[in-house]
């Protein structure tokens, strides 16, 4: 039985990829600042929460003894200059020191679809840093870089449709912008693939996958699919440029977490589409599910956990 470090673990992805990883037999590390927003995995039996920041170079060190990998999560999707460079980029930077001074060598990134050093958007450019700080060092790395992610939980298409339970109709920043949505049980499919590594036929060490899903959408046909598949589909009004920088804007002032900021609008400029310029999550041995068939099990007020449970079982058999 091998261990693994899962730093991110607490979070969407890492939910699933902690319960695929347990399932396989690893025992599982999951470091939270506090143990209540672990609750989703503290069940699993092989999993253990320890209480830590892992922005802390001492306590990361710490935590990497006694493991055979690493699996990186850790990513936000908004924030300052500063706060991008704090966990995309200084963060890996982080990993690699410990990695380096513990001996482990064996790390899988998740990154993102669309990032390379000149992209539009501050998080794009701080993923791609993220990347080179870790491919410059001496590492057995995987990087995965998926698409939009979606499933049962999501912020994306559950937003949507909640948005259009209430909204007579959608006024839409982006409308045109292109993505691939992924399934978020093949992202972590393609983290434990990535580890298991044996049963690939091409090793995924030094390997950077796409993990994108069979099909594109536009933003406003993935807004209809969940007013469609939830409880009320609206009518989707595409803002211009100006207006959508505008809402972007007032978005970011209002209290939490925004719905939408410019520097998503940035990053929606480019397509969030496979490149094919590197292997796909086929060559992991994943047949990556549509979101056609996938977002009607947890959209639906009616049974949607069953049908999902129920697809996930047909799916693994």
């Amino acid at each position: 039985m091998r261990n693994v470090l899962v730093l991110g673990g607490t979070g969407f992805v890492g939910r699933h990829v902690c319960e695929k990883l347990h399932r396989q037999g690893w025992r599982i590390t999951v470091p939270t600042r506090r143990a209540i927003n672990a609750s989703s995995v503290q069940p699993l039996p092989r999993v253990t929460v320890i209480e830590a920041n892992v922005h802390d170079p001492a306590q990361l060190l710490a935590l990497m003894e006694g493991h055979d990998a690493v699996v990186n999560l850790v990513a936000i999707l908004h924030g300052t200059e500063d706060a991008f460079e704090k966990v995309h980029v200084e963060l890996p930077l982080a990993i690699a020191e410990a990695c380096a001074a513990e001996g482990l060598r064996r790390v899988v990134h998740v990154s993102a679809l669309g990032v390379s050093l000149d992209a539009p958007s501050r998080y794009q450019r701080s993923k791609a840093r993220g990347e080179e700080v870790l491919r410059g060092a001496s590492l057995d790395l995987t990087i995965l870089r998926p698409s939009v992610i979606f499933g049962a939980g999501d912020r994306f298409l559950n937003l949507f449709a909640r948005m259009q339970s209430v909204l007579p109709l959608v006024p839409l920043a982006g409308a045109r912008a292109r993505f691939q949505p992924v399934w978020v049980e093949d992202v972590a499919s393609a983290v434990v693939a990535s580890l298991r590594d044996v049963d690939l036929p091409m090793s995924s060490v030094g390997q950077t996958f796409e993990c994108a899903g069979p099909e594109t959408f536009t933003l406003a046909d993935l807004v209809r699919l969940a007013g469609r598949h939830g409880s009320h589909q609206r009518p989707v009004m595409p803002l211009p440029g100006t207006l959508a920088r505008w809402q972007a804007r007032v978005m970011e002032m209002l209290p939490g977490e925004p719905l939408m900021s410019r520097d998503n609008l940035d990053a929606m400029s480019t397509d969030n589409v496979a490149t094919n310029q590197w292997p796909g999550l086929a060559s992991l041995g994943i047949e990556a599910a549509s979101v056609n068939t996938i977002a009607p099990t947890y959209l639906g007020n009616q049974g949607g956990r069953s049908r999902l449970l129920a697809y996930r079982h047909s799916a693994r058999r």
